[in-house]
């Protein structure tokens, strides 16, 4: 089985060309699973596939995070498999291409720079303060597309915070009562009025990522509609590198949102685990 190792700030992926191989659907998820594993195979954050649109658009995403579940939409995702389809002639340079959250169009720009056009947000909770072991943190909630994709937007003091004390809060609100879909968990610092620190907590890989592209986009929404950030594009520093969002607004809604960002070809090769069966 073919396969293209891509990242995007450090967020990774393996991608499959599925109109050739034709696999059966229902076995994608298990092979997602067990290629995702590091050290024991190839190892990344999520599965992606191509495969056959049902409308007209240029292709289908499918994708599944590290654990073999289904998700919605990965924002690092879709800008990888984007430079994936341009390269590999599936779609020109511009595309539009169908996701679990609805149609998502994307552009790859100069080099290996590509922008992508996300789901607009569907659910947004400026003020959706939570409790967790009986401290207050700041929070909004946001879900991008239709069904959506559920982000935790959570303020907190990332320069002074370590990695294991972000992922146990992170794992806790990741399940939290009030997010009956799980959630993203997205910590934010603002440096300044265009740009802020941001690392998520991801359900599916279930610890903190280099990048959550969604995550990003979702938290520059919500702290550009707070006030915290200003102007139409803003960066979002993560572990991976930095991702820039442009945002076009009407009053207090967002019309547009856009992920920019680079992407990375690490490895193309053959998947020969002799334990996988597919």
């Amino acid at each position: 089985m073919d396969f293209t190792k891509m990242q995007g700030a450090g967020n990774d992926f393996i991608i499959i060309n599925n109109m050739e191989l034709k696999l059966p659907v229902e076995k994608l998820s298990a092979i997602a699973k067990k290629l995702c594993q590091r050290k024991i195979s190839i190892g990344a954050d999520g599965f992606m596939a191509i495969d056959f649109p049902d409308g007209d658009a240029d292709f289908k995403m499918r994708f599944y995070n590290q654990d073999g579940s289904i998700g919605e939409m990965c924002g690092n995702g879709a800008r990888c498999i984007s430079r994936y389809a341009y390269v590999n002639k599936i779609a020109g340079k511009k595309m539009k291409f169908e996701t679990g959250a609805g149609i998502v169009s994307a552009e790859v720009l100069e080099g290996r720079l590509v922008k992508v056009q996300l789901n607009n947000p569907q659910v947004i909770r400026l003020n959706n303060d939570i409790e967790i072991d009986g401290k207050r943190y700041e929070c909004s909630y946001i879900e991008l597309g239709n069904p959506g994709l559920p982000h935790a937007v959570v303020r907190y003091d990332l320069q002074r915070a370590n990695d294991d004390e972000i992922t146990e809060i992170g794992r806790k609100i990741r399940f939290y009562e009030g997010f009956p879909k799980g959630a993203n968990v997205n910590f934010f610092e603002v440096i300044n009025d265009t740009a802020a620190i941001v690392k998520t907590y991801e359900r599916g890989v279930e610890g903190i990522t280099l990048a959550c592209g969604t995550g990003s986009a979702s938290t520059a929404a919500a702290l550009v509609l707070k006030g915290y950030l200003k102007g139409n594009k803003v960066k979002i520093i993560v572990p991976g590198g930095e991702l820039f969002i442009e945002i076009e607004q009407l009053n207090d809604r967002i019309e547009k949102l856009y992920l920019i960002g680079d992407t990375n070809i690490v490895a193309e090769g053959k998947v020969t685990d002799e334990d996988m069966v597919y």
